[in-house]
């Protein structure tokens, strides 16, 4: 079997694939061509400050088009996004983007405008943003909504930052944020770069917040407890009404993490349940693009006694209709992004919300869930289910039980690639040995849940009929398995190859 898959790589690769771009260059090759110029000449010394231009021309390479397009072409080929495939990663949502998001945010009115422009000629894409304000503080109940941060973990600095600004304007110094044992690691992570220690509390037996533990942490020094609810585990708070008592009664704020909301968007909603700050991740809630190094976006909203701090501009309509930034907010935190949040990502977040209504974001919440459980069901006898109940959106197993094959998660993920799916998240939360962590999403038919469940199953039986094949997965990649250690420590970043 190896023999074949050995066989079967080497015919998958192509020529093109092995040639280096720059081993293609042959002076005078031109791969473009540029229009007649139609603005007068400029000169050179005028334009750009000597001492900041070139003193000899770029070393690039000189091709054909073609020759271009196919080192491209044979790259992409090598990347697995969510149209290619299954992509079940736990904790991040990888479902499918509708296309019509992308034909919306492709309309010349919202593509070619500036941010720049004067109010009254953009007034189309304000009114957009304005209502995608009004949308986000009703799905989240919130009242008002910043759709400024350029990712999740920005709006998590962004929530903190203003709830700094909101005990420091009470005359409160308070430098502690409380995070579960099961939080996002970028939880701690916001919350020291917004200025505050953490303090991390343990999940109980049921994979909950032990509510016996929160109160020992509270204290008259917390600014906020950051909670993620379905949590990381894919298990809801059932005592998130106490939770939230617990920290108001010391004077603390509820951060909520947006990351697991579409588990619960149109059933309940963060703002009812006693959280002062929320942020969404479109990239995961609202179908926009996700992965690639962005660009994403982290809206935040908060209750009302927390708006003054949002950062500006946000966008207002005067009582003429007219739509406007409005920057009075004289004790906002100050701008925290270049212009007003990734417009493209937000034009697409809007046209999910409004092509599937409030009838549609509750579907698509009961269809996650439901993927979800009926993928735990179907596996849990052939792994070990931690916490074993209904999940959410999203659950853990654990691989602890392949050890005695000598087999660990990670080449139980290392063998999905042969079978063309990307691995669920492995080793998150940290907090279960072996965790393989998977989220189905609700844009999955049943059949190719079904398909992925039996390729699960049968890697099992590999693990206890032939581990050594097991461990050396994967066979039909492009690259083979990795030394992971040497690659962070000296990875190669110059790489302008198609090979």
């Amino acid at each position: 079997m190896s023999t074949e898959i050995s066989h079967n790589r080497e015919a998958n690769g192509t020529q093109h694939d092995k040639a280096l771009i720059f081993e293609l260059s042959k002076a005078g090759r031109i791969a473009y061509s540029l229009p007649e110029q139609d603005v007068p000449d400029v000169d050179m010394d005028t334009l750009i400050p000597a001492d900041l231009r070139r003193s000899e021309p770029a070393e690039l390479p000189e091709v054909y088009e073609v020759d271009v397009i196919r080192h491209y072409t044979a790259l992409s080929k090598r990347n697995f996004g969510i149209d290619d495939g299954f992509y079940p990663l736990g904790s991040c949502t990888m479902k499918y983007n509708p296309k019509i998001n992308e034909d919306v945010a492709r309309f010349p009115g919202f593509a070619k405008i500036h941010p720049y422009q004067p109010e009254s000629s953009v007034q189309g894409a304000l009114e957009l943003l304005y209502r995608l304000q009004q949308d986000l503080a009703d799905i989240t109940g919130m009242d008002r909504v910043t759709l400024q941060p350029a990712a999740g973990a920005h709006g998590e600095w962004t929530g903190l930052m203003m709830i700094r600004a909101y005990h420091e304007s009470r005359g409160e110094k308070r430098t502690k944020v409380i995070v579960p044992d099961s939080s996002h690691g970028t939880n701690p992570a916001s919350a020291t770069a917004a200025g505050f220690k953490t303090v991390t509390i343990p999940s109980n037996e049921d994979g909950l917040v032990d509510l016996d533990a929160l109160r020992a942490a509270v204290d008259n020094d917390t600014a906020a407890l950051m909670l993620t609810n379905p949590n990381t585990l894919g298990l809801f708070e059932e005592h998130i009404t106490e939770i939230a008592a617990i920290v108001h009664e010391a004077g603390g704020q509820l951060y909520y993490d947006g990351a697991n909301s579409n588990a619960i968007m149109g059933i309940t909603r963060p703002g009812d349940m006693g959280f002062d700050v929320v942020h969404l991740n479109l990239h995961k809630t609202m179908s926009t693009p996700h992965g690639g190094g962005g660009p994403g976006s982290g809206p935040v909203g908060v209750k009302a006694h927390l708006a003054p701090f949002l950062p500006t501009p946000i966008v207002g309509q005067r009582e003429t209709g007219e739509y406007f930034l409005d920057t009075n907010y004289p004790q906002s935190i100050g701008r925290v992004k270049a212009y007003y949040g990734n417009f493209g990502i937000l034009v697409r977040a809007y046209t999910y919300i409004r092509s599937l209504g409030p009838e549609g974001l509750r579907q698509v919440t009961e269809n996650a869930v439901l993927n979800a459980n009926y993928m735990l069901r179907k596996l849990a006898p052939y792994f070990d289910v931690p916490y074993d109940r209904i999940c959410k959106h999203e659950f853990v197993l654990s691989g602890k039980g392949l050890k005695q094959y000598g087999v660990r998660t990670l080449d139980v993920a290392k063998r999905l690639l042969d079978f063309g799916y990307h691995p669920p998240t492995i080793y998150f939360p940290l907090n279960v040995e072996e965790c393989i962590m998977i989220e189905p999403t609700e844009t999955e038919s049943k059949e190719t849940l079904d398909a992925f469940i039996d390729t699960m199953i049968q890697i099992v039986k590999e693990c206890e009929d032939d581990p050594e094949f097991v461990k050396n997965a994967p066979y039909t990649t492009k690259v083979r398995r990795l030394d992971e250690t040497q690659a962070a420590r000296k990875p190669v970043l110059n790489c302008a190859c198609g090979v």
